[in-house]
């Protein structure tokens, strides 16, 4: 199964074992608001509140679509709807090392 897949499996089972299980141990998270990047370590509590908010109905990504997947690089598009009401159109770049998600760099455009 691609890494797509597993990922979009995992978002829609809401599993937060299999999701974190497509993360490399080197993974970082560049913010696209400051550039900053986040370890593997910080950005688990924030993924594990993603999935909690998930589960409650607070936050949810629809019409995800794969624009490329190889063995080093996957680009995806979705639109995530916030618990606060806002709604973003967003590009996600994973960059991928040994069948994991090693970086992972985003760009989103709020959608009125």
């Amino acid at each position: 199964m691609s890494i797509y897949n597993k990922m979009v499996k995992a978002i829609d089972d809401c599993n937060l074992d299999d999701y974190l299980n497509l993360l490399h141990d080197d993974y970082i998270f560049v913010r696209h608001q400051s550039n900053q990047e986040v370890t593997k370590s910080a950005w688990v509590p924030v993924v594990t509140g993603m999935f909690n908010a998930m589960k409650e109905g607070k936050l949810s990504f629809e019409n995800n679509r794969c624009i490329y997947e190889n063995d080093d690089i996957l680009v995806i598009h979705n639109i995530g709807n916030f618990p606060d009401n806002t709604k973003e159109a967003i590009m996600a770049v994973h960059t991928l090392s040994n069948g994991k998600i090693i970086k992972t760099e985003s760009g989103a455009t709020r959608i009125d």
